[in-house]
């Protein structure tokens, strides 16, 4: 599947704010991309020019294309509760994401390219699949032939004590997906309800 594979920091430029890469040349270059940079006059962004804006940002954050964006949309509006806290919750709790929350990768890039390379087990049986949607109490590891590579190992970065519905146990090179978590727990800087109104054009 196609995946957007220009440079990490144009991205993070059109947000204005760290959306994919290390964010090292951001604060070096904050304008916006194109050959007028800073010095262009922008109009006043539309709603809809908003509402489009946030749902790109979300969809570089989380690495998803439209295609797969729009279905994991459909599949929050069709869940009890609020639509666009769904949608974030369905967003972490993809198989991907998880390893990253874990710390077993420094990034979603790198974590996506754990699962696709057969690195990551749930409850014991190798998953591929990036977009597998963990349930609570799934249990999340490194393959037995993984957890012995020390150029994986090595890239351990331990789990952010802040992401509290994942927990991670370095000695067994396994953790644990404990629940959904709340809007107000995920850092990322989304306005899930443009998106919401976006789709409900």
């Amino acid at each position: 599947m196609a995946r957007y594979t220009g440079p990490k920091t144009k991205i993070s430029r059109r947000f204005g704010e760290l959306i994919t890469g290390n964010g090292k040349w951001l604060t070096k270059n904050s304008n916006p991309p194109g050959m007028h940079g800073g010095n262009k006059k922008r109009k006043t962004p539309s709603e809809y020019a908003l509402q489009l804006s946030e749902k790109q940002k979300a969809k570089y954050t989380y690495g998803l294309l439209e295609k797969q964006f729009r279905k994991t949309f459909e599949e929050a509006a069709r869940k009890k509760g609020v639509t666009g806290e769904n949608l974030i919750k369905l967003l972490e709790a993809r198989l991907d994401n998880t390893v990253y929350r874990m710390g077993i990768s420094v990034s979603r890039q790198g974590a996506r390219q754990l699962v696709s390379h057969k690195h990551i087990t749930v409850n014991g049986e190798v998953v591929n699949i990036p977009s597998y949607s963990c349930q609570p109490g799934d249990v999340i590891g490194l393959k037995n032939k993984t957890a012995a590579n020390k150029s994986i190992t090595d890239n351990l970065r331990g789990k952010n004590p802040k992401f509290n519905w994942v927990e991670w146990n370095e000695a067994e090179m396994k953790g644990t997906f404990i629940t959904y978590p709340e809007r107000e727990s995920v850092p990322e800087n989304i306005k899930e309800q443009l998106i919401v109104e976006l789709y409900s054009k």
